[in-house]
C-alpha cells in the first residue's frame, strides 16, 4: 500500500435498538449481515455489519447506560453518523499529524501482527468521529479486514442491489470551514468542494442547519428502485430522494 493511500472502509451509525435497525437497513438496501462483533460488548454495546462492495455499513446500539453510544444518542437524538472509518497504510502518522494539529486521540486498539485504529475526539474532528485503521492483509480490499471478522465477510457480499459506497456528506452552518478541517485533518486537498479518497470516494460538504453532523452516505445502487421503493413502503423517504435510517440519508445512484 503507498505510504499516503487513505480508502473509506467504513461507517457506523448508531441506533437505540440494533435489532429493528438491522431489519430495516437489510430489506431497504438488499443486504445481509455479514458479521457481529461480541467483543463490542466490553464497550456496552452490540452491532451488527454489512458489506457494500469493499465498504462496511456498521449499526451499534448499546445495551447498558452510560456508553459513548448512548451519549451520542441524548446528545444528538439519534441523528448523524457516529464514526468515518477510513484505511490507511500508517495510522500512527496519522494520529501524530491529527496531534499536531490540537486534534486529540479518543481511543486506540493495537493488536500487533492484525490490527491498529486510532479514533479521533469528534469534539476536535467536529460533525463526527474520524478513525484510521490498518488491517494486516488487508492491502487488497476484497481481503482480511479485522472489524469484520477478518475473513469470511466476502461471502456475504450481494451486489444485486447496493453494490458499494460513493462517498458521504457532512453537512453544518460553515461548509466551507467543515471541509477545509478535514481535509487538513485527512491530509488530502479540496478538490471542488470535496475530499477524494483512492477508493473512488469522496466527501462532499453541504450547508444545513442545526449543528455539523455527518449526514449522509451515497450509494452506488444496481437496483436504486428497489431501495426507493422499500424506502417508502416504510416512511423513510426524505424530501429530496434519499432514505433516512439509523439517523442518516442514503442516497442512489445507478453510476
Amino acid at each position: 500500500m503507498p505510504p499516503d493511500q487513505l480508502r473509506l472502509r467504513q461507517v457506523c451509525l448508531v441506533a437505540p435498538a440494533l435489532e429493528p435497525a438491522v431489519e430495516e437497513m437489510g430489506a431497504v438496501l438488499g443486504l445481509p449481515v455479514c458479521h457481529r462483533d461480541p467483543k463490542v460488548g466490553v464497550f456496552g454495546l452490540e452491532n451488527a455489519l454489512f458489506v457494500a462492495g469493499t465498504t462496511f455499513l456498521e449499526i451499534v446500539a448499546p445495551v447498558q447506560p452510560g456508553t459513548a453510544a448512548s451519549r451520542f444518542l441524548e446528545r444528538t437524538g439519534g441523528d448523524g453518523g457516529y464514526i468515518a472509518i477510513f484505511d490507511c497504510a500508517d495510522p500512527d502518522a496519522r494520529k501524530t499529524h491529527a496531534l499536531s494539529m490540537g486534534v486529540a486521540v479518543a481511543h486506540e486498539i493495537d493488536r500487533p501482527g492484525q490490527y491498529r485504529c486510532v479514533q479521533l475526539h469528534p469534539r476536535d474532528c467536529r460533525a463526527t468521529m474520524l478513525e484510521f485503521d490498518r488491517t494486516v492483509g488487508g492491502d487488497e480490499l476484497s481481503g482480511t479486514y479485522w472489524p469484520a471478522g477478518g475473513d469470511g465477510w466476502q461471502a456475504h457480499a450481494d451486489p444485486r442491489v447496493t453494490r458499494g459506497v460513493r462517498g458521504l456528506e457532512a453537512v453544518g452552518p460553515d461548509p466551507e470551514g467543515l471541509a477545509r478541517h478535514w481535509a487538513a485533518i485527512l491530509d488530502r486537498p479540496l478538490d471542488g468542494g470535496a475530499v477524494h479518497l483512492d477508493n473512488d470516494a469522496r466527501i462532499r460538504f453541504l450547508h444545513g442547519e442545526g449543528r455539523e453532523r455527518l449526514d449522509a452516505v451515497l450509494l452506488d445502487a444496481a437496483d436504486p428502485d428497489h431501495v426507493l421503493r422499500e424506502g417508502e413502503r416504510r416512511g423513510l423517504l426524505t424530501g429530496d430522494g434519499g432514505v433516512r435510517m439509523s439517523g442518516m440519508t442514503f442516497r442512489v445512484s445507478r453510476a
